[in-house]
């Protein structure tokens, strides 16, 4: 394999980037002076060498525990649970919650082979407690029928005394993600939550 078809075959490795999206980015880059294709090169490698995950909520950043889960002004009782660590930067350009976040790793997809113990769903349980700390918390997996299922299953696996389980309303499409709705969208689904029912 030639130099040019092992980075094409690379880049179309990524999310939402087909073979010929990775055919042009390849020529695209190999165009480019060596000065710019070499800085993007270490950035790439600085990001795998700084970024982790948060021990506390999962979130990625170069700080553990993250600069969230440290905010002295975020409310402790209130914890949104997401997907992915990209969700949580859609939801604070809403700039409508103060809480903290619970970053699952995924969704449940038994297609997928994805079950509970893939995800980090005890660690959210441990964090629940006794209930004395945590007063809400609000599911806000994506509106696809995997999230519907890992919100379903999480309102029946988080049962403590005094916390609240809430869904955001669905204002964001079905099928969508979080990481590409508007801030007004997310504001408006936070807002109008829900309480899930058992059963």
């Amino acid at each position: 394999m030639s130099a040019i078809e092992e980075l094409t075959a690379e880049l179309a490795k990524l999310p939402g980037i087909g073979r010929k999206t990775a055919t042009r980015l390849t020529y695209h880059l190999l165009k480019q002076p060596t000065a710019v294709v070499t800085r993007l090169a270490r950035t790439i490698e600085t990001v795998v060498e700084r970024v982790r995950a948060c021990t506390v909520c999962g979130n990625l950043g170069e700080a553990d525990p993250c600069a969230i889960c440290t905010d002295e002004r975020r409310d402790g009782g209130l914890i949104c649970v997401v997907e992915e660590a990209s969700d949580i930067g859609a939801i604070e350009r809403s700039g409508e919650f103060r809480g903290r976040y619970h970053v699952l790793g995924g969704r449940l997809s038994p297609l997928d082979g994805v079950g509970p113990d893939d995800l980090r769903i005890a660690a959210l349980q441990a964090r629940l407690g006794d209930g004395t700390a945590v007063r809400e918390v609000i599911l806000a997996t994506n509106p696809s029928m995997e999230g519907e299922v890992t919100a379903t299953y999480l309102r029946g696996v988080l049962e403590a005394p005094g916390v609240r389980v809430t869904r955001i309303a669905l204002g964001l499409p079905m099928g969508g993600e979080l990481e590409y709705a508007d801030g007004v969208t997310i504001a408006r689904a936070l807002a109008a939550r829900r309480e899930m029912g058992v059963g």
